[in-house]
């Protein structure tokens, strides 16, 4: 159940949150770097 939770909340992070894959890490704001954090969090769930 959790993986699938997590896989449908993936499907609907790709649609709905902003693509930060192409810029630099260190020069995000902390609300891109909250974001990034989050669909990685959520990434790795999914996987597992």
């Amino acid at each position: 159940m959790k993986k699938s939770f997590f896989r449908v909340l993936n499907k609907i992070n790709k649609a709905v949150l902003p693509k930060l894959s192409g810029k630099d890490p260190n020069s995000l704001t902390s609300l891109q770097k909250g974001i990034l954090a989050y669909r990685y969090f959520v990434l790795v769930n999914s996987l597992d």
